[in-house]
């Protein structure tokens, strides 16, 4: 019989997995469509993204019955200073993704649970252990395998090879802006409802966003409109689909299965776009995922014994 959590919905796990992975492969598309629209600015695609994301977003909300009170919100500071880091960090990970091959681009993506783990230590106090120290210190050892062939490029020049050195820091340092915006949710879903803070984000983005023009739109054909606005599609639908799958299993479950996205991506980069994977990149991310997996294993563990500390009743004296 499946468990029921304490807000009386029930735990299938199966479900939640299967939510994921179809969660993780429209990123993939997603991310397959911005690729494919060309060196777009990046503010232009952050437009497409948040705006049409809004869409399939309204969708559900509608479903629920929920749209009448999703943006009600007495914490509208702080939804805009997510939106401001979410967006900063979005325009910096698409400037990569259009300068990087599509498996480079994901797997170095993997770096933000590791900066996540460091931020969290050292801006909200958590404690982290020697165990998870030495992971994010492997996990990032496998970070720099797989940008060092690339960074060593920038001291050859302008060409493809210091536009790929330029894409692994623009990646990197969206993957630093998503761990900021992580700890600003973990804030945030202590007094607001999921909703609230995922259409808060795609409206506050689209307005943002706007402000880019004056940096240069590009004249887009009918392809690049019509990929990006996919896009847009694809990640409010993943985005609901990634929301809805933990509410079926628990994170130390369904976390592990965001790393299908590295084959997904080698599949699609090669078949798509040609693009073949390196060793680096290969060997790389292997270690990225392996210290990532013992990450959610190690919290995972900390999480059942404080269950079981929580749970224990002392003897009465």
């Amino acid at each position: 019989m499946p468990a029921v959590t304490e807000l009386g919905v029930e735990r299938r796990p199966l479900l939640g997995i299967a939510l994921k992975i179809v969660s993780v492969s429209i990123f993939v598309v997603m991310s397959s469509l911005i690729k494919s629209a060309g060196t777009v600015p990046a503010g232009q695609i952050v437009f497409f993204r948040s705006f049409f994301a809004i869409f399939p977003i309204l969708a559900m909300l509608a479903w629920r019955r929920e749209l009448a009170t999703a943006f009600r919100t007495t914490h509208p500071v702080s939804h805009i200073m997510r939106g401001l880091v979410g967006v900063t960090a979005m325009g910096l990970g698409f400037f990569g993704l259009t300068r990087l091959p599509l498996p480079d681009a994901i797997t170095l993506n993997y770096a933000q649970p590791l900066i996540v783990v460091v931020f969290s230590a050292v801006f909200m106090g958590e404690v982290v252990r020697i165990y998870r120290w030495s992971a994010v210190a492997v996990g990032f050892i496998g970070v720099v395998v797989i940008a060092w062939p690339k960074l060593t490029l920038l001291t050859g020049g302008a060409g493809l090879g210091s536009g790929q050195a330029v894409g692994v820091i623009a990646i990197l340092c969206a993957a630093a802006g998503s761990s900021v915006a992580m700890l600003l949710v973990r804030k945030l879903v202590q007094t607001e409802k999921t909703a609230t803070i995922v259409l808060w984000f795609s409206v506050t983005a689209t307005i943002l966003a706007l402000f880019s023009i004056p940096f240069g739109w590009a004249d887009l054909s009918r392809d690049q409109y019509l990929a990006l606005a996919g896009a847009g599609v694809c990640g409010g639908v993943a985005q609901i689909l990634m929301t809805e799958c933990y509410r079926h299993a628990e994170l130390s479950t369904i976390a592990p299965f965001e790393y299908t996205s590295m084959i997904l991506a080698i599949i699609v980069g090669y078949f798509v776009f040609g693009d073949i994977p390196t060793l680096y990149t290969l060997i790389g991310g292997a270690i990225v995922i392996g210290a990532g997996l013992f990450i959610i294993w190690r919290e995972r563990q900390l999480g059942l014994k404080n269950l079981a500390a929580r749970r224990f009743v002392p003897p009465s004296s």
